[in-house]
């Protein structure tokens, strides 16, 4: 029996909370839909920490992120750290990726055998937080609401330019592979960038929301005074004191990033559309995902860095070999959770070989939703804080932790906006003393903050010592050798056979009904 190959489309700061497979509506998206129809939605899905780099390190290993050393979008991935890529190569697959990662580090690869593109944001240190500045919050990003104020559409930008050639390159490689006398299953990996910020979608996915209700936050602006010590900080991080957002502002960032989760549905559509054409879907895993999401407004509140579910909750879709049909996961679900699971699938079975614990569960088995196993673990180690930050779900409750900070419980069944913090509530502490217990449990709280910010101190020395002088790089370039592409090369001189082996399905070159110098 063949082996099943795996897509992994990932898209960048996509809340699960603007799309129909997850009850919200809010943006055109067909071919995400089709997806739901044709497999598993898991409802209850998380990021392990909402930044980045951080969460796709926790995505790659199975680990939280603290654990293998990435608190911050300037932390270097070590390449001793063992990622699925690495795994299913050991497994006999090939592992390519297309697209964003946000690697830091000269690793630019962590067991991928192949990658298409290069990355769209620094691989050095440059983004590491500095929780000594206590005087004046800040992102090391610079990050501003700018990306709210400026938000609209735009014929080509960035973003656009990075997702058209991420796109290009992961569908020439599902065609190339099926070109290929390589026969070893493949595992791709495609990491878009939209809908992250900037709210500027192009013209076309824009446009397609002419005259559709743009629906406003749930909750609505909440004043500084009014809101809790952690978004007080996070207000002041990104600089959310410089600008009063308009009306209009709200809407058109709203509708951009709408129109952004569109172009991405169009992008998901064309990859599914590649496998049906190479005769590939029926024995591919598709999996939909993103690092983090989105607050969008919710409470005036933007991007992410923070313990709310638009920042936290992430779309987790699974279709593929006997994988339910338009079923709803309820149970808890977290992106660690995806490299085991890949591993299972390429394992044909429960996967052992792990040479490091890992904290992801198989989503090809869920615990059940109202066991005490259905919980999942969350950190924040970078922005807005002074101390790393805990949360713990388990079923519909949620704790929220950092030292500097008093608790926050909330009850998502009754309170699903997270209005009404219970930390002091008398009928919740036991729960809340249980899950406490287990967050410190899982956490050295004291023994993680010396680690942290000893990190951040080694990293920024190290970055301000490498401008003296020549900057080195950790870019990485994609290898292009057009001579293996196309006819550059003299040593088969002929043009048509040479095009022939690029036609898809193959057609052998047809040998002559008369050849020249045959006997008659």
């Amino acid at each position: 029996m063949t082996r099943p190959n795996i897509l992994v489309i990932q898209a960048d700061q996509m809340t699960a909370l603007c799309l129909s497979a997850y009850g919200k509506p809010y943006a055109i998206t067909p071919n995400i839909d089709k997806m739901a129809e044709n497999g598993t939605t898991f409802t209850n899905g998380y990021c392990n920490n909402p930044v980045c780099g951080p969460s796709r390190a926790s995505m790659m290993t199975g680990r939280l992120p603290s654990d293998v050393g990435v608190f911050d979008n300037g932390a270097e991935f070590l390449p001793s750290e063992p990622t699925y890529a690495h795994y299913l190569r050991k497994l006999g697959y090939k592992t390519t990726l297309s697209g964003k990662m946000h690697f830091v580090g000269p690793d630019q690869l962590h067991g991928f055998e192949e990658r298409l593109t290069t990355d769209i944001y620094p691989s050095d240190f440059a983004w590491t937080m500095d929780w000594d500045k206590t005087d004046d919050a800040y992102a090391p990003s610079v990050m501003s609401l700018l990306s709210v104020v400026e938000s609209g559409h735009c014929e080509r930008n960035l973003q656009l330019d990075y997702d058209e050639e991420v796109f290009i390159a992961a569908r020439k490689e599902l065609y190339d592979h099926a070109r290929s006398s390589d026969e070893r299953p493949f595992m791709l990996h495609v990491s878009f960038t939209q809908p992250h910020n900037p709210f500027v979608a192009g013209r076309k996915y824009w446009d397609m929301y002419e005259g559709r209700d743009i629906p406003e936050p749930e909750v609505p602006f909440i004043p500084y005074e009014d809101r809790d010590p952690w978004s007080q900080r996070y207000f002041m991080t990104i600089r959310q004191d410089e600008f009063d957002i308009t009306p209009k502002q709200l809407e058109n960032s709203r509708r951009a990033y709408f129109a952004m989760v569109t172009h991405i549905d169009e992008l998901v559509g064309g990859l599914i559309e590649t496998l049906e054409n190479i005769g590939q879907l029926d024995n591919t895993f598709v999996f939909l995902v993103s690092d983090h999401g989105e607050m969008l407004g919710e409470r005036g509140m933007w991007f992410k860095f923070n313990p709310y579910e638009s920042s936290l909750r992430v779309p987790m879709i699974m279709q593929g070999p006997g994988v339910k049909a338009g079923h709803k996961e309820e149970a808890l679900a977290s992106l660690v959770d995806l490299m085991p699971t890949f591993a299972d699938i390429a394992n044909g079975g429960t996967f052992d070989g792990y040479v490091s614990p890992v904290d992801g569960r198989s989503l090809l088995e869920r615990p059940d939703p109202n066991s005490l196993e259905n919980r999942v673990f969350i950190e924040s180690t970078g922005e807005s804080l002074y101390g790393p930050a805990f949360i713990m779900i388990e079923g519909r409750k949620k704790l929220v932790y950092t030292r500097t900070d008093p608790k926050m419980f909330f009850d998502m069944d009754a309170d699903p906006l997270e209005l009404d913090n219970l930390a002091e509530a008398p009928e919740h502490q036991d729960q809340i003393n249980r899950m406490f217990t287990a967050m410190m449990e899982r956490w050295d709280e004291e023994a993680l903050e010396v680690r942290i910010r000893t990190s951040q101190k080694k990293r920024m020395f190290v970055h301000d010592a490498m401008k003296h002088g020549r900057f080195p790089t950790w870019d990485f370039g994609p290898e292009y050798d057009p001579g293996k592409v196309y006819v550059r090369g003299g040593t088969e001189p002929s043009t048509t056979a040479t095009k022939q082996r690029g036609r898809f399905p193959y057609v052998p070159v047809t040998p002559p009904q008369f050849p020249r110098g045959a006997k008659k």
